[in-house]
C-alpha cells in the first residue's frame, strides 16, 4: 500500500517537563498521520472515525530540533476497519522513533458503521508482510 508522510520540527511549545517531544503532541500528530492514510485509501475522510489507538511506542527519545517523519499506510482491512501502521523517524538521523498502530472506521451519516471497499494490494518487500502480520496479531482472539 502507498506510504503517507507528514514533518514536523519540534519546537520549544511541542516539549515536556523532560525537554523532549510531548506524548500528547506525538498522539495528534501521529493519529493525524494514520487518517491521512485511511480517508486517502477511502477516498472520503467524512466516513473515517478512529476506533483504537493500538499502541504507540516510543523507543528513544525526540529532542527539541529535531525533524520528525510520520510514516503511514494502510496495514489490514477488515469488512468496516482500516488499520494503520505508523512509523515516526528522525530526517536528521534516520532513527525510528516511535511506532505502533491505529484503527478506523468506516461510518454512515448517522455514524453506523459501513463497508468501504478497499483491498490490500500484494506486499511490495518483508517489511511489508512483517508490518501486516503485526497488524494481524492485534485480532487474534
Amino acid at each position: 500500500m502507498r506510504i503517507y508522510n507528514s514533518i514536523h520540527l519540534v519546537k520549544g511549545e511541542d516539549l515536556n517537563h523532560h525537554g523532549t517531544l510531548f506524548a500528547a503532541r506525538t498522539a495528534a500528530w501521529y493519529v493525524e498521520s494514520a487518517f491521512v492514510a485511511a480517508a486517502a485509501s477511502n477516498k472520503n475522510s467524512s466516513e473515517i472515525v478512529c476506533r483504537n489507538i493500538h499502541g504507540m511506542s516510543f523507543g528513544v527519545p525526540v529532542e527539541k530540533g529535531d525533524v520528525v517523519c510520520f510514516s503511514s499506510r494502510v496495514a489490514r482491512v477488515g469488512r468496516t476497519s482500516i488499520t494503520v501502521h505508523v512509523s515516526v523517524r528522525s530526517e536528521l538521523t534516520g532513527v525510528e522513533q516511535v511506532s505502533g498502530f491505529v484503527t478506523f472506521v468506516t461510518v454512515d451519516e448517522e455514524g453506523r458503521k459501513k463497508p468501504h471497499g478497499i483491498a490490500l494490494d500484494e506486499s511490495e518487500d518483508d517489511m511489508e508482510r512483517q508490518i501486516r502480520e503485526l497488524a494481524d496479531k492485534l485480532f487474534e482472539k
